[in-house]
């Protein structure tokens, strides 16, 4: 291991002494080259900064798109919690007696329960579609910005059937 690790600083030491040497003797040159290597790496970087920004704006786009849904979900949903509440005071002030009025308000908190649910849902599909959008954009970036063609999301693994458990026998006493 000692000796790897000696080979190893030797071999680096040599490497630097001989760019030493280059620089001491063409030190013009080696500065031509540095800079032109260095312009090279700049230019190369123009592509993934466009790309990065394309991303930035869809990311922009999607979470505008997000949260429009939403707000408009709320309004939606205090709209409807105030038609119901408007209805129900009207429901009870027309009641006959009181069995009325409780048969009437289990109704209205089916009603409600289904109401609260679907908005639920709603919610919970207004961000799994921005999710999987977010998903989409980060990995078409990821693909533009290293070269790496966009990777196929994995199967999904099957699930083994299950299998009824084995009853140990019964103990004889």
């Amino acid at each position: 291991m000692i000796t790897k690790m000696k080979e190893f600083v030797t071999e680096q030491t040599q490497a630097l002494a001989e760019q030493a040497q280059k620089l001491g003797k063409e030190p013009v040159e080696s500065a031509r080259e540095a800079a032109a290597k260095s312009a090279e790496s700049i230019k190369s970087l123009k592509d993934p900064i466009r790309a990065l920004a394309r991303s930035g704006v869809k990311l922009t786009a999607i979470s505008q798109g997000t949260a429009q849904s939403l707000i408009e979900l709320q309004a939606e949903m205090v709209t409807s919690a105030l038609t119901e509440a408007a209805g129900q005071l009207e429901r009870a002030a027309r009641a006959n007696n009181v069995l009325d009025l409780v048969r009437d308000q289990a109704d209205v908190l089916r009603a409600t329960r289904e109401r609260i649910v679907s908005d639920i849902t709603q919610a919970v599909t207004i961000f799994k579609d921005a999710g999987g959008d977010v998903r989409k954009v980060a990995t078409h970036t990821y693909a533009s910005v290293t070269g790496k063609a966009e990777a196929k999301p994995a199967a999904k693994p099957r699930k083994k059937a299950k299998r009824p458990a084995r009853k140990a026998p019964a103990r004889k006493k």
